[in-house]
């Protein structure tokens, strides 16, 4: 699945900042993380048919991760096959279900046969009434651990209803954010019930999430900003968390079942080598 192509504009950005590092005082490289802004793009989604892709992204390197009909490029967490008690195709989406994954002792959650190291990811989300999911990135399977103590995710949630039935009022919970770790800058979710778009840049460490056209946030795994946010977090001394994607920075898609019906479609990626 994976496709070579040309080091799209936004991506050669990155190396030039990686090439031409800032100094601080006494000369001392500035390199505890890429600077906010590497990543300058025309992110808004692309409207064509759902499940397909435009002449433009053909010639651009993007394929389909989804098709509307099959569910072939994934699997389940920690599983071979694909749970279907629990996700189904339906009317051109990919639907969790709602299966309640506690009572069940299981991670319901699918990930992608491949593994993936430099790409660009996009889909579109909606949830329901209350709901909540999350899609993962770099993510290496553990037995006997659910996908979200493996991986941080990007939060997808009906931020009214959800966090409200929590008490729970927090950025760092809301749609778009790495959830509990970094909170999404605009919160621009749309209504519960209406589609979203998010994209997801993964270069070489660096992680890069927009929702609907606008960057939200951006971290560098293995910085001293990134382990400081860990140590913080809920996943404080996770190593898994605080080397996402291992030695070779690499790993599984991941869609999240937490027991709420949520939709996706458009799920496209393309690659870098």
């Amino acid at each position: 699945m994976k496709a070579l192509l040309a080091i799209p504009t936004a991506i050669l950005l990155i190396v030039t900042t990686l090439q031409s590092c800032k100094t601080t005082g006494g000369n001392k490289p500035e390199t505890d993380s890429l600077k906010v802004g590497v990543f300058q793009n025309d992110f808004a989604p692309k409207f064509t048919e759902p499940n397909s892709l435009s002449y433009e992204e053909k010639s651009e390197g993007w394929v389909l991760l989804f098709n509307g009909t099959t569910t072939n490029n994934f699997r389940g967490y920690n599983s071979d096959s694909f749970p279907e008690n629990s996700w189904e195709i339906t009317d051109g989406t990919l639907h969790c279900t709602g299966i309640d994954t506690v009572k069940t002792s299981l991670d319901n959650s699918i990930i992608t046969l491949d593994k993936y190291t430099d790409f660009e990811l996009s889909l579109d989300w909606k949830i329901s009434s209350g709901g909540t999911s999350g899609v993962f990135v770099l993510v290496q399977e553990k037995p006997n651990e659910p996908i979200w103590k493996i991986a941080p995710k990007m939060q997808l949630v009906d931020n009214k209803v959800f966090l409200s039935n929590k008490l729970v009022n927090n950025d760092i919970r809301k749609a778009g954010s790495l959830c509990d770790i970094i909170p999404a800058k605009p919160l621009n979710a749309k209504p519960t019930g209406d589609w979203n778009n998010i994209r997801i840049i993964v270069f070489r460490g660096t992680i890069v999430f927009y929702q609907n056209g606008e960057k939200v946030l951006e971290f560098q795994i293995g910085s001293k900003e990134w382990n400081n946010l860990i140590n913080k977090s809920i996943y404080k001394g996770k190593s898994e968390i605080i080397n996402l994607g291992g030695a070779d920075r690499n790993g599984h898609i991941g869609l999240q079942n937490t027991g709420s019906e949520v939709w996706f479609r458009n799920i496209k990626i393309r690659t870098v080598q």
